[in-house]
């Protein structure tokens, strides 16, 4: 298989160097290569479709990449940020919090799975990710593949997968602190225009030897919230705190052996103000929420044929991982005169896993894997357990796949996979994967391509979907598991013509499709509603029979030189509830992004625009009512004084589109103009 990858450009360095560019805990004396200016938009390697390194253009699992360039250059503290200029990538903010999710074609997060180097995250609120909670500070690239098209990926990933990859650790000593800081101007909290209302910070410190490499990194968020009326006591912005704290340790005892060990901490603390209802006398309320995660992973990797100045194409590759992970969230209502409600939430994730590759045939690379994962919940309301039976519930699920690449001709290549998942609760099923790309025709400075896929989606109702309870009374609301739920199957159809020119200039349009059987909604409950006799409405999870997205997204760019670039992005979607012909909520149907990177006349200098624009969507079909379509500008300016030192600057939300906050159906984004300054200091041998 990599002899006809390398023919075709898949990458140009030794056998050994691709495959550790796969996996960061392989390749570290790569870590600067996302970095180069020299390296185009075309020639970013990837591996989240089929775990080996392609290059963006040439995997047959269409895949889009953000890499540190991009995230440095516009200052990406979290993930959101970094994902928020990806064409077709919808970022909601998660209701009742500081937080926000990721949506891709026309599916919610709870279908997005969003990894770190191949390894899941427990879900924080309702079953989707927050991804504010992930800061940069360590990301080498990140991966978007959107569909069910990908063998590798099992429940959870009907609408694709997001891979953050971790940058390796490098030899040398080396360390980076970055901090900033900015205002909402007179919307800051405290009604002072010129304070910092937001300050962050990101720091890293690594050591690298021939066999023993080391790494420690720290960031730390706060965000005192955003208030039109500061004089007033509710405030629509939450206040936020996130810290985060991680450390890697890489074993190398010779070449063909690796052992990684990492252990992170992330702590969250919001806090949201509002207006209590109650007859004849509203009261001044909050809610203070927790977030803690603890996570632990071990990671092998091991190629019995490669040895110093020597590899073999042939060899089986070994991997093997071990996952732990521990999320408690705690939630509390208070007002002037009590505190009450006090809700506190604990999810475990267990996990093993192991995949192998091999080249049984010359134009073959089989992959085996298998994953075994074990989640357990426990609820408890002022000390007492809301869940049945008084105790945990848990869910084992055991996976095996496999997935078997073709190189069937100098133009023609074909992936095609199976997963087979079964889950303690919903038995056993087999989901089917094929993908394809071939040259149209291929020169030294033109190539035409075809890529297309379809791939079965399953995924099982988890622990929170089932069991939990969202209690956002606060807002007039609370979701309730359901125990009735069954699992959701889903038909991914992806096909797309693109180009690249001299490897500078690009196109592509891509055409989606999914169709979904046992959609799991929330949908109110009338009778719950009505016994509670407050006000606050009641929805449960329940399965919609079938629905239906589709649409094409287009992306074209032209990178004409270093430090120059120009992109726009164009995404169509169309999203219907199939048995009752009205449209899904919250996909709007026109979706647009543009961005262009520029060089200063001040030596050193650079700066870039990053253009986001939605059309208006439904928010309630029975009603027709409809949340507003809109646009924000970001300005961004980065200069360079040596290697060392860089002093940036920017404007996000430069025309101050925000929500009208009386308006319960505008969804429109919840901060204004965003005026901010800082600095980024470092040293070591790859600045």
């Amino acid at each position: 298989m990599l002899r006809r990858a390398l023919s075709r450009g898949a990458t140009s360095c030794s056998v050994w160097l691709a495959l550790t560019a796969s996996n960061p805990a392989l390749g570290a004396d790569t870590a600067s290569l996302a970095l180069a200016p020299s390296v185009r938009q075309l020639d970013q390697i990837v591996v989240t479709g089929t775990r080996s390194p392609r290059k963006v253009s040439d995997t047959p699992v269409r895949t889009e990449v953000v890499p540190a360039e991009e995230i440095h250059n516009t200052h990406a503290r979290d993930v959101k940020e970094a994902l928020e200029n990806v064409p077709g990538v919808l970022l909601r903010e998660i209701h009742g919090k500081a937080g926000y999710e990721v949506w891709m074609q026309g599916l919610n997060a709870d279908r997005v799975r969003v990894l770190i180097d191949g390894q899941p995250m427990t879900a924080t609120t309702g079953s989707a990710m927050d991804v504010t909670q992930l800061s940069t500070v360590d990301i080498e690239r990140i991966e978007v593949v959107k569909g069910a098209v990908s063998a590798q990926y099992g429940s959870a990933a009907m609408g694709g997968v997001v891979n953050i990859i971790t940058r390796p650790v490098s030899p040398g000593i080396a360390g980076e602190v970055t901090v900033d800081g900015g205002s909402y101007g007179d919307q800051n909290p405290d009604g002072e225009a010129v304070d910092f209302a937001r300050r962050n910070l990101q720091t890293n410190l690594s050591m690298g030897g021939e066999k023993l490499r080391w790494r420690i990194s720290a960031a730390r968020q706060e965000n005192d919230g955003v208030d039109p009326e500061p004089a007033t006591w509710a405030r629509p912005g939450d206040a936020v705190e996130r810290s985060q704290l991680a450390t890697r340790l890489d074993w190398m005892p010779d070449p063909q052996h690796r052992l990684s060990a990492e252990f992170g901490y992330f702590l969250e603390e919001g806090m949201s103000r509002y207006l209590l209802e109650r007859p004849g006398n509203n009261q001044n309320a909050g809610k203070e929420e927790t977030a803690e995660r603890w996570r632990g992973v071990l990671n092998g990797e091991h190629r019995p044929g490669a040895s110093s100045g020597n590899s073999s194409e042939d060899s089986p590759e070994w991997h093997w991982s071990l996952l732990h992970e521990d999320l408690e969230n705690t939630t509390e209502k208070y007002t002037a005169s009590s505190r009450f409600d006090r809700r506190d939430a604990t999810h475990t994730l267990s996990r093993a896993s192991g995949w192998t590759q091999i080249e049984p045939l010359e134009d073959h690379q089989l992959q085996l894997g298998t994953d075994f994962n074990h989640a357990s919940l426990e609820q408890h309301k002022d000390g007492a357990s809301e869940l049945a039976e008084a105790g945990e519930f848990t869910q084992n699920t055991r996976e095996l796949w496999l997935q078997d690449t073709w190189f069937a001709s100098e133009s023609w290549e074909w992936s095609g996979g199976l997963r087979y998942q079964h889950d303690s609760d919903f038995g056993g099923h087999v989901a089917p994967k094929l993908n394809a790309r071939y040259d149209l025709y291929q020169s030294a400075d033109l190539n035409l391509y075809l890529r297309g896929g379809w791939g079965a989606g399953y995924r099982v109702p988890n622990l929170k979907e089932r069991h939990y309870r969202f209690d956002h009374s606060q807002l007039g609301y609370v979701v309730e598991g359901s125990t009735a739920l069954e699992p959701e199957e889903s038909d991914s159809y992806q096909l797309g013509w693109g180009l690249s020119y001299r490897n500078t200039a690009w196109f592509e349009i891509n055409a989606f499709r999914n169709d979904i059987d046992q959609l799991v909604q929330t949908e109110l409950d009338p009778a719950a509603t009505a016994a509670r006799n407050d006000g606050v409405q009641v929805y449960r999870y329940a399965n919609t029979d079938r629905a239906r997205t589709q649409g094409f997204e287009s992306t074209a760019g032209w990178q004409w030189r270093d430090g120059w670039k120009l992109s726009l992005g164009y995404t169509y979607m169309d999203a219907e509830d199939l048995d009752t012909g009205q449209p899904l909520t919250r996909r709007p149907r026109h979706q647009a992004k543009f961005a262009v990177d520029g060089l200063a006349p001040v030596p050193g200098m650079s700066w870039l625009v990053r253009v986001r624009s939605q059309s208006d969507e439904t928010v309630d079909a029975d009603s027709g009512a409809e949340s507003p379509a809109f646009t924000t500008v970001d300005f961004k300016l980065n200069q360079d004084l040596g290697r060392s030192l860089r002093l940036f600057t920017g404007i996000d939300n430069l025309t101050d589109t925000q929500r009208n906050f009386d308006d319960p159906d505008d969804f429109s984004p919840v901060y204004g103009r965003y005026i901010y300054a800082g600095l980024t200091l470092g040293f070591g041998p790859d600045r």
